[in-house]
C-alpha cells in the first residue's frame, strides 16, 4: 500500500523539492501551505506522516501538534524548523512530534528520519490496538425499566448454571447479553463457545457443534472437535437456534439430557458439561404449531426465557446508548446535537441497537472527526414529497398519523387496545401521538 506524507510548509522551494523527491521513492505527497489547508487535507484523506513547518502564514505548527496527535495518534510526525528555534523543537517533542528536521533539509536526511518515523508510527498503532484490545470495556444496556428489569433477570441467570433463552428482535442485542450473563458467573474464566446456528445448516451444522473424525464425510480429511467438546466446563451459546434443523435438534436433545455425544464417523462416547445460552429472534411455539421445532426441546431450554425489549419500545435509553457507542467507535465528539438526538429518536430502528451502532459509524465516517450533524445520517431523515405532488396524495408519516387517529378513535380513545391493534408498544404509541397535532 501506498503511503502517503502530508508536507505542510510555505516554502515553494520546500514544495517543490520534496515533491520531486517523494515522487521518485514511491510515496504519495500533498503539499499545503497553511494550518488552515493542513486541517481540511488531513479530514479528507488518510496520511501515513506529516512533515510539519513550525512557522506558517497563519500560526505556528506547534499550535496544531496537540489537536493531531490526539486525532491521529498513529501517525508520524516530523517537525521542520531553522536553527534558531531549537526550544520551539523540544517543546514540540513533548507535544507528541516524532522527529525534526533543520532547515536548510538534505534529502539524505529526510529520508533517514521519514523512516524511523514511520517505524514509530507502526509501533504506536501496534500499542494502541494492543490497548483497546485489552482493555474490556464495559456494555452499556440503558436505564429505562423495560431493560432494567431484563437485567434483574440476567443477574439471576448469571448466578446459576440453569438453561437460558434470550427472546428478542434482531440486533436487540441478545448477543451482548449473553456475553455479560457469562463474564458476570463464576464460569467468566471458562470458555466461551459461540455459534450461529443460522449461518450453517445440517450437516455442516452438526459437524461444527459435534466434532468429526477423519473420513466422516468427503473434505474431512482429518479429526476436528466440535464446539460442544471446546465448551465443556464453560459456556456454549447458541444465536438463532430457532434455525436449527430438526435432525441436528434430535441430537442435540441428547446431549443435553445425558451430557453424551459422539463425533460424526466415530463410535467413541465422549462427555461434555456445560453451561447452555440460546437465544432466538422467532416465536418458537409457533415453529412447534408449524413441526419445524421439537417441543421437547423447547420445554429443555426454555427453563430461564429473558425477552429483549426492541429499541423503539424504550426510546429513553437511545441518548445514553449513543454516547456510549460513539465511545466505543472512538469517535472524537462523543457527545452530539439535541438536533440529531431528536432526529435519531424519530426513527423507528428496525435493527435495533445494531442498526444504531452502523447508522453512527457511518455517520462518524461522513463527519471526517467533525461533530455529527443531521445531514450526516443519510435516510433518516423524514422524505419531503415533491411540489408538484397532487393534493390527494399523502406521504407515509402523514398517512401513518390519519391512521393512529382513526384507531384511536375507534376505540374512544382507549391507547392500549389501540397500540394492541397497531402491534406496537404503549410507549412508542405515545410518542407518535406527540408528533399529532392537538386538533387533529
Amino acid at each position: 500500500m501506498k503511503r502517503n506524507v502530508l508536507l505542510v510548509d510555505d516554502d515553494p522551494g520546500i514544495q517543490f523539492g520534496f515533491s520531486r523527491y517523494f515522487s521518485n521513492t514511491g510515496f504519495g505527497i500533498k503539499a499545503v501551505s497553511s494550518l488552515a489547508e493542513a486541517r481540511q487535507a488531513i479530514m479528507a484523506q488518510r496520511f501515513d506522516a506529516v512533515l510539519l513547518d513550525l512557522m506558517l502564514p497563519d500560526g505556528k505548527g506547534l499550535d496544531w501538534l496537540d489537536e493531531l496527535r490526539d486525532k491521529h495518534p498513529g501517525i508520524a510526525i516530523v517537525v521542520i524548523t531553522g536553527h534558531g528555534d531549537i526550544p520551539l523543537v523540544v517543546e514540540a517533542m513533548h507535544r507528541g512530534a516524532d522527529n525534526f528536521l533543520t532547515k536548510p533539509v538534505s534529502l539524505e536526511d529526510l529520508d533517514l528520519i521519514l523512516q524511523k518515523s514511520l517505524e514509530i508510527g507502526i509501533l504506536r498503532r501496534n500499542h494502541l490496538t494492543n490497548q483497546r484490545l485489552s482493555k474490556k470495556i464495559q456494555p452499556y444496556f440503558g436505564e429505562s425499566t423495560a431493560i432494567k428489569k431484563v437485567l434483574e433477570l440476567a443477574r439471576l441467570a448469571a448466578e446459576n448454571d440453569s438453561a437460558v433463552i434470550l427472546q428478542g428482535e434482531t440486533g436487540a442485542g441478545k448477543g451482548v447479553l449473553a456475553r455479560w450473563i457469562n463474564d458476570n458467573s463464576h464460569l467468566s474464566s471458562a470458555p466461551f463457545i459461540e455459534i450461529n446456528c443460522s449461518s450453517l445448516k445440517g450437516e455442516l451444522l452438526a459437524s461444527e457443534l459435534f466434532g468429526h473424525a477423519r473420513g466422516a464425510f468427503t473434505s474431512a480429511t482429518q479429526d476436528k472437535p466440535g464446539l460442544i467438546e471446546v465448551a465443556d466446563g464453560g459456556t456454549l451459546f447458541l444465536d438463532e437456534i430457532g434455525d436449527m434443523s430438526l435432525c441436528v435438534q434430535a441430537e442435540f436433545l441428547k446431549v443435553i439430557e445425558e451430557k453424551h455425544f459422539r463425533r460424526l464417523g466415530e463410535v467413541t462416547v465422549r462427555r461434555s458439561e456445560f453451561r447452555l445460552i440460546c437465544s432466538t429472534n422467532q416465536d418458537l411455539l409457533k415453529k412447534i404449531q408449524h413441526g419445524s421445532f421439537r417441543q421437547d426441546l423447547y420445554f429443555r431450554i426454555n427453563v430461564f426465557p429473558i425477552q429483549l425489549p426492541s429499541l423503539r419500545s424504550r426510546i429513553e435509553d437511545l441518548p445514553g446508548l449513543v454516547c456510549h457507542l460513539l465511545e466505543t467507535l472512538g469517535a472524537p465528539h462523543p457527545g452530539v446535537s439535541s438536533e440529531v438526538l431528536e432526529l435519531l429518536k424519530a426513527y423507528s430502528w428496525p435493527g435495533n441497537v445494531r442498526e444504531l451502532r452502523n447508522v453512527l459509524e457511518r455517520a462518524m465516517l461522513l463527519a471526517r472527526g467533525g461533530p455529527l450533524a443531521p445531514r450526516h445520517f443519510i435516510g433518516l431523515q423524514s422524505p419531503r414529497l415533491p411540489a408538484d405532488t397532487p393534493e390527494d396524495i399523502l406521504g407515509l408519516e402523514e398517512m401513518e398519523k390519519i391512521h393512529i387517529k382513526k384507531v384511536l378513535d375507534s376505540f374512544n380513545g382507549d391507547t392500549r387496545k389501540a397500540a394492541e391493534l397497531l402491534g406496537i408498544s404503549l410507549a412508542t404509541l405515545y410518542r407518535k401521538l406527540k408528533k399529532i397535532p392537538k386538533d387533529r
